[in-house]
């Protein structure tokens, strides 16, 4: 048999799995009809869905774990591990019940014990959490099915809150996991889940498999966003990693794989020709791309240099060099995105088609920048973002920044940028990402759009001000009230910088037309309900 690109590609890769993944015994042949053959936008690299805001990683702890909460297809929370629940008359004390059938894949019971050590493991580290962790007064078991929140004073935003579809979301975990700090990894993968990690058939590098999960007990209800019923339709799952989106274009076109995630642009409309091929949007809203950049070491811990960005930025030359294709961009000037109710036009006078280039020299002046290297992280295996950090590291130079581009792939990315030491200690000066245009409408639960401190996302952006507009914005009591403060707090941002934009772009994705059932949600993809044939 004539060995195909994908084969070759797969084939010389590394299939050392080491460690925990020789554990298990799961590795029984599936029929390859109830096999879906899936290619995600980059390789998994990280395991925890609570230690990164990654989406690569939060769709896998989507596979695995369940959630107390889940926002439905209009972003209403629903109960989804809790079967009910109830708040006390002064609206401090909200205590949940876990529904029936929950169990670990180990074989173990899910108690109410595990959901207060996963909160308060999420809360460590994740924006909304942080908030839920300011406002409890204790959060506690009282018996194997039921907790309680005890909070300091009424906060109306709680399920919402928890029901979060902005990465990190939260998990719940096992106990002896969520003991874990949350700046440490959780390594096990043991979920309660729709389906089970297969470490047998685990090859970092080449591919992950997930099984469903035969004792799993889906809500008695239709699969709506991350609520409802998540029930599976096909027997195992395996998530495979080719780096070459051509390669990978070619391997679903001829059948050897069901969907596709990261789509050659400029090829698009090859596949869109494909009678046999559907090419999707899973999320309408589209994705925010930006510039994150390090707070806490030269030359962006002047906020000078921060808003030299601002002007620099050419939002058509990036969504240009990064998506070719003029269907699926346009630029975004609010920092709560394009289409949320709280998206705004406050203090966005900066922006300028093809950017202010002598303007941005002279606040690199300004902010007395002297030559230091301006380290830009480049996954080279994601080719939006490899294309728009050489673009990024271009205009920097003929601002006069010593711009040096650091390749990698994207788990190296995920890596290095929890680095807080210098450059000289492998740290980092700016990297570019992008999150759901929904999530940057959510300031109280969206990582990014936090300005803390250490307690921030990476880049580690702090702004007092900001973060005393966004504390009230919590006890806002209508969506006017919000509205205002939306625009005080847009406006601050672009004061001090947190980030910078580079524009909206819809994420397209291919599958075969014999596969159906995705689910259309920001942030994360499911794959339950997804049906073969």
């Amino acid at each position: 048999m004539k060995a195909s690109r994908r084969d070759v590609l797969i084939g010389g890769a590394s299939v050392a799995a080491g460690g925990y993944f020789s554990i298990g015994a799961r590795a029984q042949n599936v029929p390859a009809s109830r096999t879906l053959n899936v290619v995600k936008s980059t390789d998994l690299r990280v395991f925890d869905p609570v230690w990164t805001t990654a989406n690569i990683t939060a769709d896998h702890g989507a596979m695995i774990y369940d959630t107390l909460f889940g926002l439905d297809e209009n972003y209403q929370a629903k109960g989804q591990m809790v079967g009910r629940w109830d708040v006390s008359e002064d609206k401090k004390t909200y205590t949940f019940e876990l529904r029936d059938g929950l169990g670990w894949h180990d074989g173990s019971p899910v108690t109410a014990a595990d959901c207060v050590a996963s909160i308060r493991r999420w809360g460590e580290v994740d924006a909304g959490g942080q908030l839920v962790m300011s406002r409890a007064q204790d959060i506690s078991k009282k018996d194997d099915k039921t907790f309680e929140v005890k909070l300091k004073e009424p906060f109306g935003a709680l399920i919402d809150v928890l029901a979060k579809l902005s990465t990190p979301c939260l998990f719940v975990m096992r106990e002896k996991d969520a003991k874990r700090p949350g700046t440490e990894q959780v390594s096990d993968n043991i979920g309660s889940g729709p389906f089970i990690f297969n470490k047998a058939l685990a090859k970092p590098g080449v591919s992950f498999t997930y099984d469903r999960n035969p004792n799993y007990v889906p809500r008695n209800e239709p699969p709506s966003g991350m609520a409802g019923g998540k029930a599976v339709k096909v027997d195992r799952i395996v998530w495979q990693y080719i780096a070459d989106s051509q390669t990978g274009m070619a391997a679903l076109q001829a059948g050897e794989i069901d969907y596709l995630e990261r789509l050659p642009m400029d090829l698009l409309p090859v596949l869109e020709a494909d009678p046999n091929i559907k090419v999707d949007i899973l999320d309408k809203g589209g994705d925010d791309a930006y510039i994150r950049v390090n707070f806490l070491h030269k030359p962006f811990n002047n906020v000078k240099a921060r808003q030299a960005l601002l002007y620099l930025v050419d939002q058509e030359g990036f969504m240009r060099a990064a998506f070719a294709d003029p269907r699926y961009y346009k630029p975004v000037k609010s920092l709560f995105g394009n289409n949320n109710p709280i998206s705004n036009d406050e203090s966005t006078g900066w922006y300028k088609p093809g950017g202010d280039l002598e303007k941005a020299r002279q606040l690199f002046k300004d902010s007395g920048y002297a030559g230091e290297p301006v380290v830009i992280l480049q996954p080279t295996n994601s080719p939006w973002q490899d294309n728009a950090s050489q673009y990024l590291a271009s205009i920097l130079r003929k601002a006069g920044v010593n711009a040096q581009l650091a390749p990698s792939d994207w788990g190296g990315v995920v890596t290095r940028r929890a680095n807080k030491q210098p450059i000289a200690e492998g740290g980092w000066s700016m990297f570019i990402s992008l999150d759901s245009d929904y999530s940057h409408g959510e300031p109280l639960t969206t990582s990014f759009l936090l300005a803390n401190g250490e307690k921030a996302w990476y880049g580690w952006p702090q702004d007092d001000q900001y973060e005393a507009l966004r504390s009230k914005y919590a006890d806002a009591a209508s969506l006017d009230e919000r509205k205002a403060l939306a625009r005080q707090m847009q406006a601050r941002w672009w004061d001090f910088v947190g980030a910078v934009n580079i524009g909206t772009r819809q994420s397209p994705v291919a599958y075969r037309k014999n596969i159906s059932g995705f689910i259309h949600i920001p942030e994360v993809i499911p794959m339950w309900n997804v049906k073969k044939g």
